[in-house]
């Protein structure tokens, strides 16, 4: 299905915003009477019919609505350390979307390389993700958080933190059975420090291994999420 974001869903009839009006008429061509979806990023899913084609406001007709939509039954955060290269981060958030994540936190550790991301191009492509898989909601993406604060308000059920100062740990999917909510976090390319996963534990999160090599960061976050997803079936 050809799927649309449009944060304002109300009204049987509403006006795409004007990327979607571009990509709608000027790439796909879609012509008056073609039906088409679209989402609010909130589980919403609607069918509609073009009314009135522009390049830059394409007015439709919402003929069919869905709420909660393929909502996942389980939740993942995962807080990870932004990359250097702001691409690579980029991917994993893009990737993360697609196999399916329901919270992303750039963390700041103490030996993070980056300690920001540009929040507006992010957004973007987890929109882009959503709309690639034809989910209907967007993950959420938190404020940058340094490693300390990442432990308070913390709800989750399984609590995992994943690095390779120890070898022997158990593999990630053994400690997702205390069931979801799961937070993991992922450190930096430089790993977490010794007293961050001690201060980790104190905080009642358990040791765990992405796998038996070294990762890179993004590699790690999306080893995760996959992990996740196939052991709740999502």
């Amino acid at each position: 299905m050809n799927l649309f974001f449009c944060p304002d869903l109300s009204g049987p009839e509403i006006t795409l915003p004007e990327e979607e009006s571009k990509h709608c008429i000027r790439v796909l061509r879609l012509r008056k009477d073609d039906s088409i979806y679209l989402t609010n990023g909130k589980g919403l899913l609607c069918r509609a019919v073009l009314q009135d084609p522009d390049l830059k406001k394409t007015r439709v007709r919402i003929v069919e609505t869905i709420a909660g939509y393929r909502k996942r039954n389980h939740w993942l955060h995962i807080a990870i350390a932004p990359t250097k290269n702001s691409e690579r981060f980029d991917w994993f958030l893009e990737k993360a979307t697609e196999i399916g994540i329901d919270e992303i936190t750039p963390l700041v550790c103490s030996r993070s390389e980056r300690e920001t991301i540009n929040t507006k191009r992010a957004e973007r492509i987890l929109i882009s993700g959503m709309k690639q898989s034809q989910r209907a909601y967007i993950p959420v993406l938190n404020s940058a958080c340094l490693f300390k604060d990442i432990f308070t308000g913390n709800s989750a059920k399984s609590r995992i933190i994943t690095h390779c100062n120890t070898r022997d740990l158990p593999l990630i999917n053994e400690k997702l059975a205390n069931g979801s909510p799961v937070l993991v976090l992922i450190g930096p390319e430089g790993d977490f420090t010794t007293d961050e996963v001690e201060m980790a534990l104190i905080h009642g999160f358990a040791e765990a291994s992405i796998g038996p090599f070294i990762y890179r960061t993004e590699t790690a976050g999306i080893m995760a999420c996959h992990a996740f997803n196939l052991y709740f079936r999502q």
